[in-house]
């Protein structure tokens, strides 16, 4: 099957409503308005007529992995679909920072001390105060990104009044083979001890999990999107 033919069978706009019926069924479920929570589409690796599908279909939020591949992309879609919010939600170089500073919206993925001191001075360059989000490494995975939870405290405090980065949340990936549930309450007890409101944790096969447990942000992309186009060359 070609990537033609892929692209038929993927119906991204009764995708899109699916989810966000079940975001919806999920937040009622939890006692939680569904407006609280905030579909993250992600459409990394993903053609960019399914992206524009989405978009046609009222999406303004995504997320993407890879700064050179969004910079092929986003530009000319966020000038044809205002409104649209990025997120960066994949491992940021620091000598990627002020591209990322200069086409996101959001910074998901500050995870080490290095990176936010270089984001803050990107941004004072700029001219442009970014939300960020902390990524703990619940599951202290040696190959995962993320501070690890015995050292967000301390981080986060140092993000916010060392660095003067705008921290408004945490994001998590839990480890594929473990509860995910565990993952996220341990990520909202961090939340919760330094008042910050917005939780990124819950992917495809999880973010139902995620919104009980407090996602104000759940990351979505096969189940939007279809299995992801593996690049070429």
């Amino acid at each position: 099957m070609d990537i033609a033919e892929k692209d038929a069978d993927v119906n991204v706009a009764d995708n899109l409503r699916t989810v966000r019926t079940q975001i919806a069924a999920a937040a009622e479920a939890a006692g939680r308005a569904a407006d609280e929570v905030t579909l993250v589409a992600v459409g990394k690796v993903q053609p960019v007529e399914r992206v524009e599908a989405a978009l046609e279909e009222g999406q303004r939020v995504f997320g993407e992995n890879r700064i050179q591949e969004a910079q092929g992309k986003w530009p000319a879609l966020k000038q044809k679909y205002p409104g649209v919010a990025l997120h960066l939600i994949g491992p940021l170089q620091t000598n990627k920072a002020a591209d990322a500073v200069a086409l996101f919206d959001v910074i998901e993925t500050v995870d080490r001390p290095k990176l936010a001191r270089v984001l803050a001075d990107e941004m004072k360059k700029q001219g442009r105060s970014l939300e960020c989000f902390i990524q703990v490494n619940t599951g202290e995975e040696e190959q995962k990104a993320g501070v690890l939870p015995s050292e967000a405290d301390a981080f986060i405090a140092t993000c916010r009044s060392e660095h003067g980065l705008n921290v408004t949340g945490l994001m998590c990936i839990p480890p594929v083979n473990e509860e995910p549930a565990l993952h996220f309450a341990l990520l909202r007890e961090i939340a919760r001890r330094h008042g910050l409101e917005k939780l990124s944790m819950g992917m495809s096969g999880d973010y139902e999990t995620a919104i009980e447990f407090g996602a104000t942000h759940v990351r979505v992309g096969t189940a939007i999107f279809g299995e992801r186009q593996k690049p070429t060359g």
